[in-house]
């Protein structure tokens, strides 16, 4: 048995106040309370008796969703106690919530800190509020701007921003208002990424007029330069951060790391000594409430190459062929055909890592369908 494989632990809130018409998760628009308790009662159900017996301790927690921030305090701090009584914490484990500018005030971003959570991803899109309206968002821009100086003054030290481009009838220039706004306010790390139209998105069904090709590509350009003189370092196609402030949690998905899922539609990824599985929670949060059930099925060997590839190639500084063996517990050889073309083809560095070159990591989609065994 090699060195233990870290693990995190991902909590899903189903939950928001209007579903964004870009949005593919597993969220929904709730009226009236939120059982928060009662679901509460089932996550702590889940830490008791976690699928296939996973081992901590918790390298990181990530509150996601939905939104988050529509959940009390005292209940995010029931969880985190849960966890860590039910698998243990590292030292200096990180915990993140996300949170919508919309659905915080002092009160409970300080509750949120005193409860445990040391990172905040807060979901910004746009500084615009004209794009904001466009994309369904409940916040304007004064109050995204005002959310970060709240969590400052509480104590946060480690924020992230999410903010998207190539919005519907979006020029660059409004994009670079955009980044530049928000590096003004200055995150600790940013996730910076284009608007894409996912099926079963009221996008899909009514597609919008998004920015011309070229239009998009020099928004990337600009922008990667923008971030890059203001110390923003990218370390994954869409993630930037100041140095020590990239998300432990998000890194261990890419390095194909374990994580553990619970709520209505987590996914999860556990190694075992019987193989690789992934997990997927009942979805509905009605019947997650009466009984959350889990489906449990194996990674076979053939497909374990390009579950691993489609996370490690994100990473800018990719990771080493003893990471893919130590990870999905096959040879190097496995994947030598498709390292040896990548390297042919300029899409993979020459220096033996597994390691997009710039023009790799422009074609990531492309370069994946290229996985096969040797």
């Amino acid at each position: 048995m090699g060195p233990r494989i870290p693990l995190g632990l991902y909590v899903h809130f189903p939950w928001c106040q209007r579903k964004c018409p870009y949005c593919d998760f597993n969220s929904h628009a709730h009226s009236g309370s939120i059982p928060e308790d009662a679901y509460a009662n089932q996550l702590m159900g889940e830490l008791k008796d976690p699928p296939l017996d996973a081992i901590g301790p918790l390298q990181s927690v990530f509150f996601g969703g939905g939104t988050p921030s529509l959940i009390s305090p005292s209940v995010i701090g029931r969880i985190i106690d849960g966890a860590n009584d039910a698998l243990g914490f590292e030292a200096g484990i990180e915990i993140t919530l996300e949170a919508n500018p919309g659905t915080v005030d002092v009160g409970n971003i300080a509750g949120y800190r005193l409860a445990g959570v040391n990172r905040l991803s807060v979901g910004i899109q746009s500084f615009n509020d004209r794009h904001l309206a466009r994309l369904g968002r409940i916040h304007s821009a004064s109050e995204a701007s005002k959310a970060i100086e709240v969590a400052r003054q509480v104590g946060f030290d480690n924020i992230n921003l999410d903010l998207m481009y190539g919005l519907p009838g979006q020029s660059p220039a409004e994009a670079m208002a955009d980044l530049t706004t928000a590096i003004s306010l200055a995150p600790d790390h940013l996730s910076w990424y284009q608007l894409t139209i996912e099926p079963n998105t009221v996008f899909f069904n009514h597609p919008p007029r998004l920015p011309h090709e070229d239009a998009t590509d020099e928004i990337i350009q600009a922008g990667l330069a923008l971030l890059a003189d203001n110390g923003y370092v990218r370390y994954e196609v869409s993630a930037f951060a100041r140095p020590g402030k990239q998300c432990r949690h998000n890194v261990n998905y890419w390095e194909f790391g374990d994580y553990l899922g619970i709520g209505a539609g987590a996914h999860g990824k556990l190694t075992t000594s019987a193989g690789i599985f992934r997990t997927v929670n009942t979805r509905v949060p009605a019947d997650y409430l009466k009984r959350p059930l889990t489906r449990i099925a194996g990674i076979s060997e053939r497909e374990l190459p390009v579950e691993f590839l489609m996370n490690a190639l994100r990473l800018c500084g990719g990771c080493s062929l003893a990471l893919f063996e130590a990870r999905t517990g096959l040879a190097a050889s496995t994947i030598s055909r498709f390292m040896q073309r990548g390297m042919k083809d300029g899409l993979l560095t020459p220096d033996g890592t597994i390691q997009t070159t710039e023009l790799g990591l422009r074609f990531l989609d492309e370069l994946l369908t290229r996985v096969d065994p040797a």
